[in-house]
């Protein structure tokens, strides 16, 4: 089974980089943002434009969570139960984190306030406590637009359809 990566919200709306390899981890430079998105801002998109996942209230960017979704789908026939413990983050939910987790930038686990790629919905924290899952995860995500963008954070998976 395959992502949807196609339709709405990929193509010319899509700002940023393309290229990256398959199984890299990090160095993919600044999130490629669809353009309907931006009209928002980071950390301001109303929830009625965000699309539920099927996991409690997490929510992502259409494209994104149809393809969580299929992702989902793909882990059940692997028999890997694929959990979110963390989707789209509110502006005041990113400065919420850094308060109690610090800057990336200074050892801890929280972007700039407004710079967050949750606060876009295209960014799943996955749990990877299981090893299965996280092997699932490198071997299976890039079908679904998923890339492992950030080194020091094996369970934060970004949707970049263009460069997975």
């Amino acid at each position: 089974m395959g992502a949807p990566l196609g339709g709405a919200g990929f193509g010319e709306s899509w700002i940023g980089p393309t290229g990256a390899s398959v199984g890299k981890i990090g160095g993919y430079g600044p999130m490629p943002v669809p353009s309907e998105l931006q009209v928002y801002g980071n950390g301001r998109i109303p929830r009625e434009a965000l699309t539920p996942i099927g996991q409690g209230g997490h929510r992502l960017f259409a494209p994104a969570a149809e393809a969580w979704m299929a992702a989902v789908e793909a882990a059940a026939a692997d028999g890997i139960t694929l959990r979110i413990t963390d989707s789209y983050r509110t502006y005041d939910q990113q400065v919420d984190l850094v308060r109690r987790k610090g800057l990336y930038s200074e050892g801890g686990f929280g972007a700039v306030p407004g710079t967050s790629n949750h606060g876009w919905g295209l960014a799943v924290d996955v749990d990877v406590n299981d090893p299965t899952t996280l092997a699932w995860m490198r071997a299976n995500a890039h079908r679904f637009g998923y890339v492992e963008a950030v080194p020091r954070e094996p369970w934060h998976w970004e949707f970049r359809p263009t460069q997975a």
